[in-house]
């Protein structure tokens, strides 16, 4: 008599879930499109992490990247907005409910063009949220026209010449008051990983733009978003790790080899030098080393800046910790006094 077989357990999280529990539909997106490489690394992470999938409410607009967020964390909230319109329902939906982890998944059109207005108001708010650029150069849901953040000089399929300057999303995230902010590429699993981990524990806005080629319209040769050109001219700032705060840290580091961050939950992002000293710290050289890299037509990928030190916008407005809309009346309703106050004050 046979005897049968033992099937292994199944693989769960700190909370006891498997990963099935954070996947989402199948994309029916283009095969080969790193957008589904962001959507995986998403799942992987927070499942990783044993972060509840209902406490993750998902934003994006419209666009190929504002897809995605229907292919991981099945179980989370969502909210598909309008073009270019995800950071002001994002910024309603967080400060209502400060329990939510916010991740907005957009492109480069969505935020660089239709959307920018909205995408500069929410780097000057430093809300406590994940903002992930789905970056491709071109407009993928329309045919492939370039986008605002196509590369003087680069070509399409059809031979067309980019003849206007790129908005670099990650230089106006600098200067205009995002507290960490990346550069990755869909094709680098690890570094990607342990940006999205940092950002996901991160109290303030992270500022993440992916370099994620178009199979279908972007993915040639003259193209400086295609797999081949990013892989050819990756500058990584340094090697990431990231050490979740419920692990215990038992590391030894040789002096000097890794700049060790600890955020604020109390996990570690460790930032083993390359070839330069790089500080993320340092808001000036942060910028002038995408300048830089630019100019020798390279693409500079890791964590460029992180502050930890300044206020979000929950914070700035005093808010109180609980959900606004479980509040009582008598918690939010003024009393009679201060409302005839202000009304003696408009006579």
């Amino acid at each position: 008599m046979s005897t049968p077989a033992v099937l292994p357990p199944k693989k769960t999280n700190r909370l006891g879930l498997e990963v099935v529990s954070y996947k989402g539909a199948r994309t029916t997106l283009c095969a080969g499109c790193g957008h589904n490489s962001v959507s995986e690394r998403l799942i992987e992470c927070f499942f990783e992490m044993g972060i509840p999938p209902w406490r993750v409410a998902k934003f994006s607009g419209i666009g190929c990247s504002s897809k995605s967020p229907a292919y991981f964390l099945g179980q989370s909230h969502g909210f598909n907005a309008v073009h270019g319109r995800a950071p002001s329902v994002a910024t309603g939906a967080l400060l209502a409910n400060q329990h939510l982890i916010g991740v907005t998944v957009t492109g480069d059109g969505d935020t660089a063009s239709i959307g920018i207005g909205q995408f500069i108001h929410l780097l000057r708010r430093n809300l406590r949220h994940i903002y992930i650029i789905e970056d491709n150069g071109v407009y993928g849901l329309t045919k492939g026209q370039f986008s605002a953040t196509a590369d003087l000089g680069s070509t399409l399929k059809t031979g067309v010449v980019s003849d206007l300057p790129p908005i670099d999303c990650c230089v106006e995230a600098i200067q205009l008051g995002a507290t960490l902010v990346a550069r990755s590429f869909s094709g680098d699993k690890r570094q990607l990983q342990a940006i999205l981990k940092a950002a996901i524990v991160h109290q303030g806005l992270s500022v993440i733009d992916v370099i994620s080629p178009c199979v279908t319209f972007n993915d040639h040769e003259g193209s400086t978003k295609s797999y081949a050109y990013v892989k050819e001219h990756d500058l990584p700032l340094h090697e990431l790790d990231f050490v979740p705060s419920f692990e215990e840290i038992a590391v030894e580091i040789e002096e000097g080899a890794v700049r060790e961050v600890v955020l604020h939950d109390g996990s570690r992002l460790r930032l083993k030098k390359l070839a330069a000293d790089y500080d993320p710290t340092d808001k000036l050289r942060a910028l002038q080393t995408i300048h830089e890299a630019a100019q020798r037509g390279e693409v500079v990928t890791g964590i460029l800046y992180l502050d930890t030190s300044k206020k979000h916008f929950a914070q700035l407005l005093n808010l109180v910790d609980e959900p606004l809309g479980t509040l009582p009346e008598a918690r939010v309703r003024p009393p009679r006094e201060a409302l005839g106050q202000i009304m003696d004050e408009l006579r």
